[in-house]
């Protein structure tokens, strides 16, 4: 029986095993989470999964259950440690996963972790967990391409890994040590990219710079003969948007369309996992009009994102991009409701023969009806003729 076989497992014995890579890193590092009391952990995974057949998981011990697993070599065990992993992902944990995710060797994790990281860079850079990495993680974030984060906000969140990291390391608060715990991995940093305000403002005033660098990003801005530079002075790629676009036509007619305070509302769920970063709004069809709009998004009535903003439209047909302050990580299989109250020229264009599913690249979108819109917004017709999101 599984029972009888289990307690004479042996653990992995490879110098270079996932197991024991963890166990030396977490005797190493402070900052990574810490070694399992396997005194504890042993006979409960005995008792409740190899007896019982039970897997009863939780956030505070599902690494060191998944550590049990891959030492113990209980494959479904490990399987349902990953799953409850990638259920619980957010950009709050989204960088501590990463790393625990390429030391246990589980890509498909590592992609999980890289999709929401990519998408909700700047919430991710911002978290706690963000300081808790290690050394080589931190590289590789620094490195990405596809960060969807000013780089303002990469370098702040680089001195704030640099002073956890002073601490861990027992090193006094100075300036001089957060850059020898950055090393070469400040240079990852591509701070010429950064606008002139916020470098200005920010990165040449933190001390960290030279003065020869601080000097030469100067002249890189300004000068017709550009200084050479050790930091990537090409802009991160980022993420392109996708546009879901859920009506096949538009028209105005006088006096169709009002708003006077009322919210246009419709509800949708997607088959994948994305990332709402905005709506496409319609603008007045009267000539060139500024419209102030509040835009929220929802899930079962609790507030997931909103914004308050203006945006310009021109006259035409065209959708015109509002957006949330972060891009709102959006399930799988749940109906959502994106709402929006606007304020502006009450003669716009609307949208007609709205489609229930839309295939937008390898996202089908479904849409249904809300009984949040009360200014005549639906499936079949009105205003967010486009859900602007990540994927």
């Amino acid at each position: 029986m599984a029972a009888d076989i289990f307690p004479r497992k042996k653990p992995a014995n490879s110098s270079s095993s996932t197991v024991q890579q963890y166990h030396q890193q977490n005797l190493s590092n402070n900052n990574l989470i810490p070694a399992p009391n396997w005194q504890g952990l042993y006979p409960t995974i005995r008792e409740r999964y190899i007896y019982c057949d039970e897997i009863d998981l939780a956030a505070d011990t599902v690494l060191a259950t998944l550590y049990a697993a891959k030492k113990y070599i209980v494959p479904h065990l490990a399987r349902a440690c990953v799953n409850f992993l990638e259920t619980s992902l957010s950009a709050k944990n989204a960088c501590v996963l990463l790393s625990q995710s390429c030391l246990f060797e589980e890509p498909d994790l590592t992609q999980r972790c890289w999709e929401v990281i990519d998408a909700q860079a700047e919430l991710a850079l911002k978290s706690e967990g963000f300081c808790d990495i290690d050394f080589q993680t931190l590289e590789s974030i620094l490195r990405r391409e596809t960060l969807n984060a000013k780089e303002i906000v990469v370098f702040e969140a680089a001195l704030n890994w640099a002073e956890v990291e002073c601490q861990r390391q027992d090193l006094a608060l100075s300036i001089e040590n957060k850059r020898k715990v950055l090393g070469k991995a400040l240079y990852l940093i591509r701070i010429p990219t950064m606008a002139l305000d916020d470098f200005a403002n920010g990165a040449a005033q933190s001390g960290v710079l030279t003065l020869n660098e601080t000097n030469d990003i100067f002249l890189w801005y300004t000068a017709a003969k550009k200084p050479e530079l050790q930091f990537v002075s090409k802009a991160r790629k980022g993420l392109v948007p996708q546009r879901c676009h859920r009506f096949q036509s538009c028209a105005y007619r006088s006096n169709q369309w009002r708003y006077r305070g009322r919210c246009d509302s419709i509800q949708f769920a997607v088959d994948k996992r994305v990332f709402i970063a905005g709506f496409g709004l319609y603008g007045s069809s009267c000539g060139s009009a500024e419209y102030s709009a509040k835009i929220e998004l929802k899930r079962q009535g609790v507030v997931l994102g909103q914004n308050l903003s203006k945006y310009f439209s021109d006259g035409s047909s065209s959708t015109f991009p509002v957006w949330f302050e972060y891009p709102v990580q959006i399930e799988p299989d749940t109906f959502y409701t994106a709402s929006v109250i606007l304020d502006g020229n009450e003669l716009s264009y609307f949208g007609q023969e709205g489609m229930t599913e839309v295939q937008c690249g390898k996202v089908t979108v479904q849409f249904q009806c809300s009984s949040d819109s009360t200014n005549g917004t639906g499936v079949q017709g009105g205003q967010i003729p486009e859900l602007i999101f990540y994927a």
